[in-house]
């Protein structure tokens, strides 16, 4: 049976409307506690989005010569967990004490790819408790789809403190 296509994107774009919605309306306290941890954490999630790209690519068989197998698809599945695992703290602190915000355009890009990374990575799990013939060119797509949203939270967010 083929997948329907729209269950996993319908997820996905609820989620992230969900957080811009609940960002821009929530009302944040008004002391703003600092995190100064948070570009490390970010900065953590984002070099192990770069190892996910780099993992899928050898497990697709992009790197001749690279073997692939399941002590790599273990590599994969982990640094996704840890990846995850770091953005929480950061997105929880941004999006109850922030919020979602447009006055800036960074920062407006910024909320807009936080919002997407969380709804891209909720379809990517949902296409992939598909069977595996039944994924096709979906995973690929919902992985980069997470890994441009990380990238881009991080540009506008810790490259822009580190540059700052």
């Amino acid at each position: 049976m083929r997948m329907r296509w729209w269950l996993p994107l319908a997820a996905g774009t609820g989620v992230a409307v969900a957080l811009g919605v609940y960002g821009r309306l929530h009302q944040p306290p008004d002391v703003v506690v600092d995190f100064p941890f948070k570009v490390w954490l970010a900065t953590g999630a984002a070099l192990l989005a770069v190892l996910q790209v780099i993992s899928a690519l050898a497990l697709y068989g992009r790197f001749p010569g690279v073997p692939s197998g399941p002590p790599l698809a273990v590599v994969h599945r982990w640094t996704g967990r840890l990846a995850m695992l770091l953005s929480l703290p950061v997105a929880i602190h941004c999006l109850y004490l922030l919020g979602f915000r447009s006055g800036d355009p960074r920062v407006l890009v910024h909320s807009l790819c936080g919002c997407l990374f969380y709804g891209a990575f909720v379809a990517k799990m949902l296409v992939l408790g598909r069977p595996e013939n039944d994924r096709g060119w979906a995973v690929p797509i919902a992985g980069g789809t997470v890994f441009t949203a990380i990238t881009g939270a991080w540009l506008t967010s810790a490259l822009w403190f580190f540059t700052r």
